[in-house]
C-alpha cells in the first residue's frame, strides 16, 4: 500500500516520513483475516470467490480467540477483519473486543449493505479504529459490478451511519474500465458524506479477479487515475484538510507519484526518492499476511492457490518468522529476482517487482508484471538521450 498523503505531508514538513522497516526483513506483519467465506454479495472482482452459502470447515470462535493469542504472540499489531462479509459472523463481535483487549490496532472491511439502524450501535460500541466500505463506481456501475440492486445505496447509507457516529470510514474502489470516469463523482461523494479515508485498488488477477481480469483498467486509465488522486491529495494538505488518498495492488503507483513531484515539486525529488527506495515496494510475505476462513496463512490476501501453513496446527510465529516456507523467502527478497520488463527496471528497487500473482496469473511467478503501467522508456536503467532541435 502507497500511503500517498502521508508522504505528502512529510514533504510540506507536516509530519515525520512513514515508518519503514528494511525490505524483507523479519517483522510482525499486519494481518488480514477474512474470519468466514459467507458473503450477501457475489461480485465481479472477488479474489474470495465468496457467495451466499456455508462453507466447511472454518475456524470456530474459541479457535479465533487462540488465533489472536497467537498472533498477539508473534507482535502483531494491526488486525484487518475480513471476508466474505464480517457482519455475518455471529462472533465478530467478540473476537474484535478481544482482539482490542490485547491492543491490536482493529480495522474492519466490509461492503456495507448490512451496516443499518439494527446494528450501527454495536458497531460504534465496538470502537473499531477504522470501517473500509467499497463502493466501485456509481449507482448503476457499481449494482452491476456487486451484482445486487441496491447495494449502492445500502452501502453510502452504512457510510452516512457511519459518521454520524463519528467512525472513522474509508472509501475503497477497485479500478477498472468500467468506472475509471466516475472517479471525479466518487472524490465528490467523499466529501459529500465526510469519508476521510480514499483507497484506490489496482484489480488483481485472483479468484474472480482473475475472470474479469478483461475489466482491468488500461495503463493510461490508471496513470490518470492516479494523477487526479495525486492532485487532489496535495490540495487538501494545502488547504488543512484532513483526508488520507492511498493506493494498493500496483507498486508502480510510486514511481508516478515520484515523477509528479519531480515536475510540481522538484526541490523534494531527492528526498522522496530517498523515502520510497526505504519503503521498498510490495511487502506481500513480509509486511503483510493473511489468514483464511479456514486458519490457511498466505502471503497476503490474493494467494489463495499458495499456503505456508495452518494456524490450527503451528504457531504463526513459527509459520511466519522461525520457519519460513520457501515461497516466503523468494517473496522477502530486496530486490527480488524477476524476469521480462521488471529485471531490467531502473524502478525495482522501489517497487519490488509488484504484485506477483498478477505475474502467477500470466504464466510466470516470476515474470514481469502485466499490470505495470510504466512505460519502455520510464524503467530504462539509461534514460534516452534528447536530441535538442536546431534553430531555423
Amino acid at each position: 500500500m502507497l500511503r500517498i498523503s502521508h508522504y505528502l505531508r512529510t514533504l510540506a514538513g507536516h509530519c515525520p516520513p512513514p515508518r519503514s522497516a528494511t525490505p524483507g526483513s523479519d517483522r510482525a506483519p499486519v494481518v488480514i483475516w477474512n474470519l468466514l467465506r459467507r458473503c450477501n454479495l457475489t461480485c465481479k472482482h472477488c479474489y474470495a470467490t465468496s457467495a451466499d452459502s456455508v462453507f466447511r470447515d472454518e475456524l470456530d470462535t474459541s479457535a479465533a480467540l487462540r488465533v489472536i493469542d497467537d498472533l498477539h504472540a508473534a507482535g502483531v499489531k494491526v488486525l484487518i477483519l475480513s471476508g466474505g462479509e464480517p457482519l455475518l459472523r455471529a462472533d465478530l463481535f467478540e473476537l474484535s473486543a478481544y482482539a482490542r483487549s490485547k491492543g491490536f490496532f482493529v480495522a474492519l472491511s466490509s461492503n456495507g449493505t448490512l451496516i443499518d439502524e439494527s446494528n450501527i450501535q454495536q458497531i460504534t460500541d465496538a470502537c473499531f479504529d477504522y470501517v473500509g466500505i467499497s463502493i466501485d463506481g456509481l449507482q448503476p456501475t457499481h449494482d452491476a459490478f456487486r451484482q445486487s440492486q441496491g447495494s449502492f445505496q445500502r452501502s453510502m447509507h452504512a457510510i452516512s451511519l457511519c459518521r454520524e457516529a463519528d467512525i472513522r470510514v474509508g472509501l475503497r474502489t477497485t479500478l477498472t474500465q468500467e468506472n475509471h470516469a466516475q472517479l471525479p463523482q466518487l472524490l465528490g461523494l467523499m466529501r459529500e458524506y465526510d469519508v476521510q479515508k480514499f483507497y484506490l485498488s489496482h484489480l488483481n488477477y485472483s479468484g474472480r479477479g482473475k475472470r474479469s481480469r478483461q475489466l482491468d483498467a488500461h495503463r493510461q486509465m490508471s496513470r490518470d487515475a492516479l494523477e487526479r488522486i495525486f492532485e487532489q491529495a496535495w490540495k487538501d494538505i494545502q488547504h488543512g484538510i484532513s483526508s488520507d488518498f492511498v493506493s494498493g495492488n500496483n507498486d508502480a503507483d510510486a514511481v508516478l507519484l515520484l515523477q509528479w513531484v519531480q515536475r510540481h515539486l522538484p526541490q523534494h525529488y531527492p528526498h522522496l526518492e530517498h523515502l520510497l527506495r526505504a519503503w521498498g515496494g510490495n511487502a506481500s510475505g513480509s509486511g503483510i499476511a493473511n489468514i483464511d476462513n479456514t486458519g490457511e496463512v498466505h502471503p497476503d490476501t490474493y494467494w489463495w492457490q499458495h499456503s505456508v501453513g495452518n494456524v490450527r496446527r503451528t504457531a504463526f510465529r513459527s509459520l511466519w518468522l522461525e520457519r519460513p516456507d520457501p515461497l516466503l523467502l523468494r517473496l522477502r527478497e530486496h530486490p527480488r529476482v524477476v524476469g521480462g520488463r521488471c529485471a531490467e527496471c531502473r524502478w525495482l528497487g522501489i517497487c519490488n517487482g509488484n504484485t506477483r500473482t498478477r505475474a502467477w496469473a500470466d504464466g510466470d511467478l516470476w515474470g514481469e508484471d502485466p499490470g505495470c503501467h510504466l512505460s519502455d522508456t520510464e524503467i530504462a536503467r539509461t534514460p534516452p538521450t534528447l536530441i535538442p532541435c536546431s534553430a531555423r
